[in-house]
């Protein structure tokens, strides 16, 4: 079997090194954030937005040093893990997990950054895009509301739960509640609505995570002429809208072609894929 390799603050280990003691924060208490990036034509798609929510995320957490994070350190530290693991020229999904090193309680009293660079192949991305999601939704345990739940930290229960549920019903995705029972994003994704011709999102106050993809997607609204609306978006619309996708910055686009016995049309999310896919060109010619 083929070795994988990771970053860990700076050292290559194989995946299967045993890195962290079982009273590290990290561990006991998800004292932690990460990102999950595109590399594609060597480059990260969108490395500035993703530049930008770590460095707000990392303020909010109160870590010391998130000046840090920069465009060098993240493409440097990706493109020695890609060569090291032979995947160069091919389409790689990257995850930089930030945490606190210490052991010790909920909070060790250490703001210093270490970090954990992993990559991984991209998977299943042409199937679902093309093919689009049969979706359900997920009501069991829902999300909180808090000043904390639009970072990506590693404290994610409800959505391991989600899985669980959609593997259960073998579907797709499944859609999240926040605890005021409206729609709040996917397991993995922010979610979009079209109705009555205007594109509904769940607002950043409604628990959702501030996605990058779903930033892209505002803006290309807005380029298209195409009314945003950021609100509280009851469930019982799945059954009345015209279209529904998913976003997120590795897979993209997706659209949902259908919940229980309910279709959607593909029309906006398929205008939105062809302007992702030209803004990928674009950078593509860019860099060669």
């Amino acid at each position: 079997m083929r070795q994988v390799f990771l970053n860990y603050n700076g050292n290559i280990f194989t995946e299967d090194t045993p890195l962290f003691s079982a009273n590290h924060s990290f561990f006991r208490y998800g004292n932690s954030l990460y990102e999950t990036m595109l590399w594609q034509n060597g480059n990260i798609r969108f490395l500035d937005y993703h530049i930008d929510r770590l460095k707000k995320s990392m303020k909010i957490l109160a870590f010391s040093d998130p000046s840090e994070v920069d465009a060098f350190f993240i493409k440097s530290k990706a493109e020695e893990l890609i060569r090291k693991n032979h995947m160069v020229g091919q389409s790689v999904q990257i995850r930089l997990t930030i945490f606190r090193g210490e052991e010790g309680g909920f909070n060790p009293g250490n703001n210093k950054m270490n970090y954990l660079f992993q990559i991984d192949h991209m998977l299943g991305q042409k199937r679902t895009v093309k093919r689009g999601l049969i979706v359900d939704l997920f009501t069991d345990v829902k999300k909180d509301i808090s000043d904390i739940s639009r970072l990506k930290m590693n404290n994610v229960l409800v959505h391991a739960l989600a899985e669980g549920y959609k593997q259960e019903r073998q579907v797709d995705e499944v859609l999240l509640l926040n605890n005021n029972g409206a729609l709040c994003e996917a397991i993995s994704s922010n979610i979009f609505v079209f109705y009555k011709d205007k594109l509904y999102t769940p607002a950043i106050n409604q628990g959702c995570v501030e996605g990058v993809m779903r930033k892209i997607v505002m803006e290309m609204g807005e380029e298209e002429d195409i009314e945003v609306v950021e609100a509280e978006i009851d469930p019982d619309i799945m059954g009345v809208a015209d279209e529904i996708f998913c976003t997120n910055a590795v897979q993209g686009i997706q659209w949902v072609l259908g919940f229980k016995r309910k279709r959607y049309f593909n029309r906006i999310s398929k205008l939105f894929q062809q302007k992702l896919q030209a803004k990928d060109k674009a950078l593509r010619e860019v860099m060669e």
